[in-house]
């Protein structure tokens, strides 16, 4: 449960659910979307349960997912503890938040996760297999900074539009794209937080 939510807050979000006003997003659509709910989607039997019938669809989706771990407590997330330590630059440590610059990468990842491997607040995290993307050169244009060529990898993000009424879909469809590029010295950041820059895809 987020701790930065005051009492006014929950009883605000919960006068918003109940009432007939369009939500952007609603709590349950929101939940969704959090890396939580991605590391279970990501489970064997999770997404033929949501997709029956679909086998094809359902394997070409598992082959998009990097490994994603769970470090509730018990045995399975002892394991991810255990295989993030012995292999910390095989790793991504991330918490339920968006923004950039909060997921936790090598050393700092290994200190995090000896202070929380005998708490349950490393329940709130998840373990991600690290994407290791093929650099390429760029020049990252920013006030102040000069221009040069850099070592960079990109991110390409997909925005889609999702619109239901209670149970009933009403729109559901691809409408655009955001590529963030970034220099590779930096291991986390986005655009908000001041390390990537906004980029454009070029197919081929």
């Amino acid at each position: 449960m987020p701790s930065q939510y005051s009492p006014q807050n929950w009883e605000a979000r919960l006068l918003l659910e109940r009432s007939r006003a369009v939500k952007c997003p609603d709590i349950a659509t929101q939940l969704a979307g959090t890396k939580k709910v991605q590391q279970e989607l990501s489970r064997m039997g999770v997404l033929e349960m949501l997709l029956p019938g679909q086998p094809e669809t359902v394997a070409r989706l598992h082959a998009t997912f990097a490994g994603l771990y769970s470090l509730d407590m018990g045995e399975e997330g002892d394991q991810a503890i255990a295989e993030a330590l012995a292999a910390p630059s095989q790793f991504v440590l991330k918490p339920q938040r968006e923004g950039g610059g909060n997921n936790l990468y090598g050393e700092e990842m290994v200190q995090a996760l000896e202070r929380l491997k005998d708490s349950e607040e490393r329940a709130s995290y998840i373990l991600m297999e690290k994407i290791e993307p093929e650099p390429f050169g760029n020049c990252l244009l920013r006030p102040g900074s000069p221009v040069r060529v850099v070592q960079c990898i990109s991110e390409l993000g997909i925005f889609g539009v999702y619109v239901r009424q209670g149970k009933t879909l009403v729109m559901n469809k691809h409408v655009g794209h955001l590529l963030r590029t970034k220099a590779i010295e930096h291991a986390d950041g986005g655009v908000a937080a001041g390390v990537a820059v906004l980029d454009n895809p070029y197919p081929v």
